[in-house]
């Protein structure tokens, strides 16, 4: 790194550790997530950022972003799937859709869409209670992706059969593709994750620190996304409370074991969390407080015991959580709203976690630079005053004009110096 890089790399750091800490920086630090803007921006669609594994696309069109925006935080490879679209053919899941996949059944300029159904069915709780291999290979594995359906037929006798049984339950035609795919699909997962770690230190060496340092879940999410679905979650919580509460405790222990092994490792990195089921309505403020808040505040905790930081995103209106949000140590805590009241997130939560958020994705995909910059100012002024704040859209930047990002970058370099 040379000296003018390192220089510009430790101002951006500063920016942003003075914030979270409740301190008021020389300026607003200001780090969106730029989605899928870049690629945009840079005259590409992601279809092609997806399919190329050189990640030539993506690199020209980060370097471009941050030489002309200058954000505080680098960007890395992984949000947006570009160079792993031949990985996501092998991967071959049921419950995603990425611009270029074969068919192309969304736009080459789409991001990744998710589709939500149950991997967990009412009358397979038995089974996986009590043989979780057995549904995770039988059910979960072939509902999640094409390349796992040969998994739902193998099955080992009951009476002995030994290694010669699990030979043959492997050694189907099916089975044999299968496998050969998943060594293909482990190798160039491999592959993809060397050219993304060497991505990352080039950012970083450019002078654009890169703060991710890991991800963690709230069990009730993982139970609602990952098993049951939206719906049927909700209905969890009246029709088998016990079923529910019995699996964000095995999966709260889970979490937190994952956190803790990673101590002494990347510290002062964020562990990114997206809240995808605790905003306001879905759960009374009982259930929230049982099902979901006591989880997050322990892991919360966990993370800043083994000195990283948490970075919670709060997706949906977050209003009426607040209060909960503030049950945190001072300091140490980095809140990301979409959709709050910013002016009472800081009356609430402003001498105890740094916030973000806010700038609605409306402004900024369809209003004029002056309402984006009038808007920046307001929230600039709800929230700025003492620190503890960091500038960030409500959402990614994805389909906002130039003319409006250069407009929010602007206003908070200008508008946000303390």
């Amino acid at each position: 790194m040379t000296p003018e890089n390192k220089a510009k790399y430790d101002a951006k750091e500063k920016r942003i550790r003075d914030a979270i800490a409740l301190k008021e920086p020389d300026q607003i630090p200001i780090k969106p997530s730029p989605a899928i803007f870049p690629v945009l921006d840079a005259g590409y669609t992601v279809a092609q950022s997806i399919y190329d594994e050189t990640l030539e696309i993506y690199k020209e069109a980060i370097f471009k972003y941050h030489h002309t925006f200058e954000p505080d935080a680098g960007i890395g490879v992984g949000n947006n799937y570009a160079g792993q679209g031949p990985l996501m053919e092998l991967s071959n899941p049921k419950n995603m859709r990425w611009a270029g996949m074969p068919g192309h059944l969304i736009d080459d300029n789409s991001i990744q869409q998710h589709i939500e159904y149950p991997f967990l069915e009412d009358d397979e709780f038995d089974q996986f209670w009590t043989d979780r291999t057995g549904w995770l290979m039988n059910k979960s594995f072939p509902r999640s992706s094409d390349t796992l359906a040969p998994f739902a037929n193998v099955h080992f006798p009951v009476a002995m059969g030994g290694t010669r049984a699990v030979a043959a339950a492997f050694s189907t035609p099916e089975m044999k593709e299968t496998i050969q795919k998943l060594w293909a699909l482990d190798e160039k997962a491999k592959e993809f994750e060397k050219k993304a770690a060497a991505f990352a230190k080039e950012v970083e060496e450019d002078g654009y620190p890169i703060f991710t340092g890991g991800g963690a879940a709230v069990p009730f999410d993982m139970y609602s996304d990952g098993l049951r679905g939206t719906i049927n979650s909700l209905a969890d919580l009246y029709e088998r409370p016990e079923d529910v509460e019995r699996f964000i405790e095995e999966a709260q222990e889970m979490i937190l074991s994952n956190i803790r092994a990673g101590k002494g490792k990347g510290d002062g990195k964020f562990i990114f969390m997206a809240l995808h089921k605790g905003m306001d309505g879905f759960m009374s403020d009982e259930q929230y407080e049982h099902y979901y808040w006591r989880h997050l505040r322990e892991i919360i905790e966990t993370i800043i015991d083994v000195g990283k930081v948490p970075y919670i995103f709060t997706e949906g209106k977050y209003n009426t959580r607040l209060h909960f949000l503030k049950e945190v140590p001072k300091g140490k805590v980095y809140y990301h709203f979409e959709t709050v009241d910013m002016a009472e997130a800081k009356r609430i939560l402003g001498d105890t976690a740094c916030i973000a958020g806010g700038l609605g994705v409306k402004i900024m995909n369809f209003g004029t630079p002056q309402e984006v910059r009038d808007e920046c100012k307001k929230i600039i002024d709800a929230c700025a005053p003492g620190g503890g704040f960091i500038f960030e859209p409500a959402c990614g930047l994805d389909y906002c004009s130039h003319a409006n990002v250069e407009a929010m970058f602007d206003t908070v370099r200008e508008y946000g110096k303390h």
